[in-house]
């Protein structure tokens, strides 16, 4: 039942940007548990491991 709440959670943090589904940094950091900085200092450390299409 978690497993469901945490689905249609995470389903209303995510927007459709001309036709393109994306999530704001902030959110995305929220569903990790972690830090808006360090979710994005993340992302500038290993730009291989996150596809342009992750980020824009």
């Amino acid at each position: 039942m978690n497993e469901i709440k945490k689905t249609v959670g995470i389903q209303n943090l995510i927007f459709i940007i001309r036709g393109v589904q994306v999530m704001l940094d902030r959110d995305l950091a929220e569903v990790y548990k972690v830090e808006t900085k360090v979710l994005n200092q993340a992302v500038k450390r290993n730009l291989n491991r996150f596809p342009e299409l992750f980020r824009f």
